[in-house]
């Protein structure tokens, strides 16, 4: 096949897949040889996405011809000996000064893209290929591109997983830290012959980008080798080296290892840089945990307002004579008669509250709420319900939602209360009643999903019991727990 272009290049047989397009050997009418990519055009993306002006930049492979055929765009490059993963695959592990080599001809060309605020955003060894004489970066724009055209997780195919940097996880902005990241993913593979981190699947990629600990390197690199691999890996964008630093360092590290005093000082460093890392690792999990409940609050916020709201109209439209006062976090009270119906406003869950190491919960919760049912105490005494309603993960784990459960005392806990069942929030009294421990509380009413956009069975059995309030009906319950709660959480 011929592909005219700025020149006329005739295809050749297939060199293979190259991230998002086919990658064919071609030559042009003077028979100089090159690689011909061919990428599809996609909704929402423009030619100009796979172009980076890169004069001036060391180590690149450049893009000679380009242009367009049927539904592909055409990228023309010099034809390399060779990309650095099939290198790997031939000679497994590099020899330390290969492995340098290597490195510094890659940090040089991360260097020049910093001073230029060029980030790469997909560096790996597909991407790295051996070009007269030096391992040069491709496939500038690529990344970008496939942002455009795909969800942000679909690079498997391509190799990029074991290499994307925290922040990419989180969905916050590329940057030439990212690079670095990726840089040190590389460094360390060279020097194990494996990724830090191994997945398999993409969800234990993420989690070990975010919270994991890379394995110690077996090879025993130069100290200053083994320093600089884990400074690249911090989890905090700004905490890692800039790419110039990570050049002038390689240029530092001996090929034979230092002794005596140097050695001691060499190895002392390194202890230190890996008790940063792990103090990184502690700060960038916390703060990951935070981002995550306070993402899954503002879902339960929304959720929580919805039901509270469709809850109340129900209720207003079956007795428009009730008292309604307004209360916070869209909470409520209603009043009929002497009864009162009250819809606390929602409270975020401290997860040092709920979960403790003494007696781990076995699900998690964002939020809570109390609804309760008040009337005046009868001659038993009998002053009403109440009952929790909790955001959590009470089923499934990761899947979150609302759920409404009550308690009750133990036989062995002496003397009644006037509400029963009743609320608790999520403290240790609580996480004892859903514990295989004996405590002084126990679940009165199964961990019950509240659907949001169906809550006509729950808001009836509510306004039946304010119905039977407001008539001086309402009775404490025949047996408790009313309905079985066993297997209800998990």
């Amino acid at each position: 096949m011929k592909l005219v272009l700025n020149e006329q290049w005739t295809l050749g047989g297939s060199i293979g897949d190259g991230g998002f397009g086919a990658v064919f050997e071609a030559q042009n009418a003077a028979g100089e040889q090159a690689a011909v990519k061919l990428v599809p055009q996609r909704p929402g993306t423009e030619r100009e996405m796979l172009f980076t002006n890169l004069d001036g930049v060391r180590n690149v492979v450049p893009v000679i011809d380009s242009g367009e055929h049927e539904d592909q765009w055409v990228l023309v490059m010099p034809r390399a000996e060779t990309s650095l993963r099939a290198h790997l695959q031939e000679h497994g592990r590099l020899p330390l000064n290969e492995a340098i080599a290597v490195l510094s001809d890659v940090a040089q060309a991360l260097a020049d893209l910093q001073d230029r605020e060029i980030v790469h955003r997909d560096l790996k060894p597909e991407n790295i290929l051996l070009l007269d004489g030096r391992w040069c970066l491709a496939d500038f724009g690529i990344a970008r591109y496939a942002e455009a055209t795909t969800a942000r997780h679909t690079y498997k195919g391509a190799g990029t997983l074991p290499y994307m940097a925290p922040e990419v996880w989180k969905y916050q902005r590329a940057t030439g830290a990212t690079d670095i990241y990726a840089l040190g993913v590389l460094a360390y593979e060279l020097m194990e012959g494996t990724t830090p981190f191994t997945g398999p699947d993409e969800h234990d990629y993420q989690e070990q980008h975010l919270h994991g600990t890379p394995p110690p390197l077996t090879t025993t690199p130069p100290p200053l080798l083994a320093a600089l691999i884990t400074e690249c890996l911090f989890r905090a964008p700004q905490a890692r080296p800039a790419a110039g630093n990570v050049l002038a360092r390689l240029a530092q590290i001996p090929s034979a290892p230092p002794s005596g005093g140097l050695a001691a000082l060499a190895q002392a460093n390194q202890g230190a840089v890996a008790r940063q890392a792990e103090a990184d690792r502690r700060a960038s999990a916390h703060a990951t945990e935070t981002d995550r409940r306070a993402t899954l609050l503002e879902a339960a916020t929304t959720s929580f307002s919805l039901t509270a709201d469709a809850f109340l109209a129900s209720l207003k439209a079956a007795a428009p004579s009730a008292e309604i006062r307004r209360g916070n976090q869209a909470g409520w009270t209603l009043r009929l008669n002497d009864a009162q119906l009250t819809l606390s406003g929602f409270m975020q869950t401290a997860p040092e509250v709920w979960h403790a190491p003494a007696a781990p919960a076995p699900f998690d919760v964002i939020a809570s709420a109390t609804l309760s049912l008040k009337i005046p105490a009868n001659h038993h005494g009998y002053g009403g319900r109440s009952h929790s309603l909790w955001y959590a993960d009470a089923q499934v784990e990761g899947q979150y939602q609302w759920f409404e459960t009550a308690f009750m005392n133990t036989p062995f806990r002496p003397g009644t209360g006037t509400t029963d069942p009743f609320a608790l929030h999520p403290h240790h009294e609580a996480r004892t009643a859903i514990s295989p421990v004996l405590g002084m509380h126990q679940v009165a009413w199964p961990f019950t999903p509240l659907p949001i956009a169906d809550p006509d069975d729950f808001i009836s059995r509510w306004a039946a019991w304010f119905a039977q309030a407001a008539n001086g009906r309402l009775a404490h319950p025949s047996r408790m727990p009313e309905h079985d709660p066993k297997g209800s959480w998990r």
